[in-house]
């Protein structure tokens, strides 16, 4: 007689078919873990999703190359991980488009001294921080000198950014008027478009000494959202491994040497200095 897979010995033989299946796929995930541990888009390069106008932070030189100290903090990062320079891409966007690619997995990493907010936390993770600073208010007007004197002003700010958010909160009387980056609002602010623009302050620093006409007139302090590394929501093992380079380059000096290198004269925080 003819057994089905109803049978006892049928049963027997799936379940231990099953299992062996279920071996296999095991070990299939284990090795893949072991090729693949920071959980990347491509095991052999991290794609890295940045600005190009974002000086000093990060922009691009006249050659079509990235750097600013995130730039060169990130590649000392990511060497210390095993990571060539040129096995580390990055490709240029919108900073409003920046976390979303990250989610979609476009992108293994966002750089751009993005500030860690707990809203942006629902949709993606961070690593630890490394920048702190201010935001200012660049405008070539005289009579712009604090918050109240901004109210039904046009003031410019880029989507998406932490500058958006607190010119919201702080500046509740201006206008603001979005721009998709700091050099299209800049350029805007030259031609009237706007009365001032709300940025980093290095990189209102940056742009005074390029347009003198510019003055910083006010500074909001933003130590309360540091930036970070832009991480895949649950990608743990990209986000501790950054982690734990991001400490060692604080701790033997690199960042100390970078930061004086790209903000001159700028105070340092302490929580980012080597521990004695």
């Amino acid at each position: 007689m003819r057994r089905t897979e109803s049978s006892p010995l049928g049963r027997l033989r799936a379940a231990m078919l099953g299992i062996t299946l279920s071996l296999a796929a095991g070990t299939a995930s284990t090795a893949l873990a072991q090729d693949n541990p920071y959980g990347l888009i491509d095991p052999g390069t991290i794609s890295v999703g940045t600005m190009g106008d974002a000086k000093p932070y990060v922009f691009t030189t006249a050659d079509g190359n990235f750097t600013g100290f995130d730039i060169e903090l990130f590649l000392n990062v990511t060497e210390r991980m095993g990571f060539k320079k040129d096995q580390v891409i990055f490709t240029g966007q919108e900073f409003s488009a920046l976390m979303p690619s990250v989610a979609n997995e476009r992108f293994d990493v966002a750089v751009a001294a993005i500030g860690t907010t707990d809203k942006r936390k629902q949709t993606v993770d961070f690593s630890d921080g490394y920048l702190a600073g201010y935001l200012s208010v660049l405008t070539a007007d005289a009579k712009i000198v604090d918050a109240e004197s901004l109210k039904a002003k046009r003031l410019g700010v880029v989507q998406g950014t932490l500058q958006e958010i607190n010119a919201e909160k702080n500046f509740a009387g201006a206008d603001l008027v979005k721009f998709p980056d700091n050099n299209s609002a800049v350029s805007g602010l030259n031609n009237g478009t706007v009365d001032a623009h709300f940025l980093d302050y290095e990189a209102a620093k940056d742009y005074t000494a390029r347009y003198p006409d510019l003055k910083i007139t006010v500074n909001i302090p933003s130590f309360d959202a540091p930036a970070g590394f832009v991480i895949r929501k649950g990608n743990d093992g990209l986000r501790l491994a950054l982690n734990k380079a991001l400490h060692e380059a604080m701790q033997d000096g690199t960042w100390k040497t970078l930061y004086e290198k790209w903000f001159p004269g700028s105070p340092m925080p302490d929580a980012y200095l080597p521990k004695k």
